[in-house]
Formats: C-alpha cells, structure tokens, sequence
C-alpha cells in the first residue's frame, strides 16, 4: 500500500474514524457498478473531514467525496485514491429559528424533506423523491417539478482544499442551472442551510404525494440509474432529443437508454460501468449527428 493511503489509514485508526479497504463502488452507487476504491472514511463531523483532507493533501493522495452515490458513475477499474463518504454518518438535521433548517450535507434529501413535512415547513417538495444527499443538491443546484436549491439555500459551510473551514452565503454560491461555486472547487459541502416558510401540512404532504406520483409514472424507478444522464440544452430537452434520434430501447448489453424515460440509462441487470460509458457516448455522438446539440453530462464520471 502506498504511503499516502498508509498515513490515511494511520491517522482513521488513531482517530476512531471508521475506514474500510478495498471496498467495492457498486454498493454506494445507485448505478449499482464500479470497481474498489483503495479505502474508504465514514467521517462523523467536520473536524474528521477536515483532517482527511489534510493528509491527503500532505501526501499527495487523491480522494473524493461522495454522498449517496447517486449522481456519479464510478469505472469499473475503481478509484486509486480515498473515498469519503459523508452519507454514512454525517446526516444531522435541525431547525433553527426564523423556519431555517439546518442540515448536514450527508443527510438523504428524503430525510430532510420529511423534517420539513413533520414541522409544516413549505419549500422542499419539488424535491421529494430525487435520491442522494442535500449536500449534493446543493452543490449541483438540484431541481425538478418548478422548484431549485437556489429557491431556499440560503448558506452552506465548508472544508476547502486545504482542509479549513468556511462558508458561503447567497450571492457567493453563484447558484444557476445544475451549477454553483463549488462545481470548480475541490471543497466539501459540510452543512446546508435552508429558507422554509411555514405552512399546512396536509398541503404540504399531498404536494409531495403528487410529485411522487407522477414521478414513478414517468421515471423508471425500478432500475438501478443515476437519474438524468444529460443536462437539458437552452431551449431543448434532453430527453425529447433522445427520444426523437430513436435511441429510446436503445442498448449496449445490459446498459438500456430507459423506454419509460429517454433521459435516463438504466442497468437492466449485470451492467458494467464500461457498458455505460459506450452507450452514454452513442448517445451524445447520435444527438450531435442527427440535431447538431452537444448533450453535457449531468452525472459525474469517476
């Protein structure tokens, strides 16, 4: 084992900090594929963080956060480096005064959506049903159904690169569509701060029972994915550009572009990572051919 993973691996046992080696991406992501990362940290709080970053960055060892999994697609020769995993144990949620919620950025947005639903807090249903963590949300701007992080984030803290905390708040965030200051800055999101308002439950929960509803209507929730693959194009969408260059059913072995959902690539079953890729880059090489739009990428590949 390398040094850096060494003082990695020194400094979780002389800190009570849960780590695992060789540890298998196809259980933390929702694509349900990928190789082994070289280890893997579970911190608990902030200082844990900022001490892993630490030794990283003293010993030159790469490493990634990752929440839930949810939005990246891991190769299926894994990751040489150090995986943090905030969605394990760092996943608190309070409410603070003036209808603020204050989470830590592993907490599922499922369970921050219903803390808000519990306190009759308004704001978060467009959320309801979209995997992963609030942290990830807020570092990609998440949004669905009329409503966007940038609607209620109104500050996140943060461990930067160097390992030391800080903080944004509103115009700093630089939040736009599926972007914010931190989609060009190695730091990690630690807490999310967000605006509700008050207001009736029972509205409240039969919002979000509706966007549910039509979520499972439209979305192939059944199958292993990652959500949208593609960002939507200005004046376009990506799905309906799928869709229109006939590559609905479209497959690379187990890897299918969703009959539900054009936008979506599912693991059918058996899937590699490798089978994905191929499939993401005949998709976006049919599109640019056939329409002349470069699809973006949504997900992230690691």
């Amino acid at each position: 084992m390398a040094y850096g993973m060494e003082s990695v691996i020194k400094l979780c046992r002389g800190n009570n900090i849960e780590y695992r080696t060789d540890v298998s991406m196809s259980r933390f992501t929702t694509f349900k594929t990928g190789g082994k990362a070289k280890a893997a940290a579970f911190p608990s709080n902030e200082r844990e963080i900022a001490d892993l970053i630490k030794i990283c960055k003293a010993t030159d060892t790469k490493y990634y956060i990752i929440g839930k999994g949810s939005n990246v697609l891991v190769a299926d020769s894994g990751i040489n480096g150090l995986v943090i995993f905030t969605g394990e144990k760092f996943n608190g949620i309070r409410l603070r005064s003036g209808n603020i919620i204050e989470a830590q950025s592993g907490a599922p947005l499922s369970a921050v959506c219903g803390f808000a639903l519990e306190n009759s807090l308004t704001g978060l249903e467009f959320a309801w049903g979209i995997p992963g963590t609030v942290g990830g949300a807020a570092c990609m701007n998440a949004g669905a159904y009329g409503g966007e992080m940038s609607d209620i984030l109104k500050k996140t803290s943060h461990i930067d690169g160097n390992g030391n905390a800080g903080a944004f708040t509103e115009t700093g965030l630089k939040l736009s569509y599926r972007k914010s200051v931190y989609t060009s800055l190695d730091y990690c999101v630690t807490g999310v701060f967000l605006q509700m308002a008050h207001g009736s439950r029972e509205q409240i929960k039969a919002k979000m029972d509706d966007i549910l509803s039509r979520r499972k209507q439209k979305q192939p929730l059944e199958f292993p994915s990652a959500g949208s693959v593609f960002k939507r194009p200005e004046g376009y969408y990506a799905a309906a550009l799928i869709e229109e260059c006939g590559l609905k059913g479209a497959r690379v072995r187990n890897a299918e572009v969703s009959e539900k959902h054009a936008g979506f690539i599912i693991n059918t079953g058996g899937a590699v990572s490798a089978d994905i890729i191929e499939l993401i880059d005949i998709v976006k090489k049919t599109v640019y051919n056939k329409k002349g739009i470069n699809l973006e990428l949504e997900i992230k590949i690691i």
